[in-house]
């Protein structure tokens, strides 16, 4: 049964396609002009430039059509009064070049082409492709030798700015959307970013906040760009959360950002703080020289690999007797984020996956730094917003995924925290 309603679905599929396909007559009516070769078709002067003006053209020809009430040629109704009156010549950005296009008008200018607006310069899709480009970390510079090179057109750093600027109230949108009610993993954690500030270039933070939802996939909730933390910063980020619809996290996992867990207290007190343990484990090297710190990391890899908190304490101790006299530090940090260190440890291993570490979110931050990386100082915490809500959104596709393994995880934590999931 279901494999014909699938060869029903294909066939539906094929005869749509059938339909759109251009009749063999038109085929060789193009052929017929000359148009042979795969040079007779792209550039400035190709057949699909000609195609999209002539298209275009007629296009609007048939919106005063509908707007007069009557065809070209015609002789327009008793009661109508208002008339043709000639054609604007405007030149449009399209991706096959610019296109030449013969816009309409009546004699009592109330015609509104909505194909093309008025103050509008370029056909759908010319505006995404820059957008797509400068999402990747392109700069003004390559976009303009890009499309001198590919579509023929002069682009303008200020049409590249003006682009981008149009992202600007989706970046507002975005950043004071409603948010899902309750989230089963949160992770923050921060991108150091170089902007420039009062002429002078500084480095500051980025600071993203992605959930994880029930049904397994991620999603980030917002960006803040802030010089420094502390408990006030982040409770204005949790209060912010909270204003935009979250009730509820189960778990809040963060690389030791200052200030964090008590605003995470205050905000969401039913929350269970985890520090990452990767980044516990990095910072630890910083004491460590080179040449022992892969026994070090064994032996660190025995206090978070415990079956439970009080076998993690005693590995603890286990590893303060054989490296506390060489690197004090060590045991000490440990020791003294034992509370934040440890909640992991209490639950089942399909979870601990989910939370010990924001490995979801480096993941991101690794797409991000290498559109980053090609642009040096960013001119404004503005300019900041509009290139990383690109790269986001354009990560998205590939990073926004089901979680793996996510089934089992679910299970658990829907034993140990069902009165609080979502329905």
């Amino acid at each position: 049964m279901a494999k014909e309603h699938v060869k029903q679905m294909i066939k539906e599929t094929m005869a749509e396609k059938k339909k759109r396909q251009l009749p063999p007559e038109a085929i060789d009516a193009i052929l017929k002009a000359g148009y042979t070769g795969p040079e007779d078709f792209g550039g400035p002067d190709g057949f699909l430039h000609q195609l999209v003006s002539a298209v275009v053209n007629r296009a609007l020809n048939t919106e005063l059509d509908h707007h007069l009430g009557y065809d070209k040629g015609e002789a327009p109704p008793d009661e109508q009064t208002n008339r043709r009156n000639g054609h604007s010549l405007k030149t449009m950005r399209a991706d096959q070049g610019p296109v030449e296009t013969l816009v309409p008008r009546d004699r009592d200018g109330t015609f509104e082409p909505q194909l093309i607006k008025k103050h509008q310069r370029s056909l759908a899709g010319f505006d995404t492709k820059i957008l797509a480009m400068y999402a990747r970390g392109m700069s003004t510079r390559d976009i303009q030798s890009h499309m001198q090179e590919v579509y023929g057109l002069e682009v303008s750093p200020q049409l590249v700015s003006d682009v981008t600027e149009a992202v600007s109230e989706e970046v507002k949108a975005w950043q004071s959307r409603a948010l899902e009610p309750v989230y089963l993993v949160v992770y923050l954690d921060a991108l150091v970013v170089k902007i420039r500030d009062k002429g002078v270039v500084a480095n500051k933070s980025v600071y993203l906040v992605v959930g994880l939802l029930a049904d397994g996939s991620k999603d980030v909730l917002g960006m803040w760009i802030a010089p420094t933390e502390g408990a006030k910063f982040w409770l204005s980020v949790l209060s912010e959360l909270r204003q935009r619809g979250v009730r509820d996290i189960l778990v809040l996992c963060a690389d030791g950002l200052t200030g964090l867990p008590e605003a995470a207290e205050a905000s969401f007190p039913n929350a269970v703080f985890q520090t990452c343990i990767v980044h516990m484990v990095r910072s630890s090297m910083r004491f460590v020289p080179w040449k022992d710190r892969r026994a070090v990391c064994a032996s660190l890899r025995t206090i978070y690999t415990a079956a439970n908190a009080a076998e993690a304490l005693a590995a603890l101790d286990a590893f303060e007797a054989l490296w506390g006299r060489r690197f004090p530090m060590v045991g000490k940090s440990w020791r003294s984020r034992w509370n934040e260190v440890s909640p992991f440890l209490e639950y089942p291993p399909e979870i601990r996956k989910a939370i010990y570490t924001t490995n979801a979110i480096e993941a991101l931050n690794r797409q991000l730094r290498k559109v980053l990386k090609t642009k040096g100082a960013l001119p404004s915490d503005e300019a900041a917003s509009k290139l990383l809500f690109l790269a986001l959104r354009n990560a998205k596709k590939t990073w926004g995924g089901r979680t793996r393994e996510w089934t089992p995880a679910f299970a658990q934590f829907t034993v140990l925290f069902g009165d609080r999931l979502p329905n």
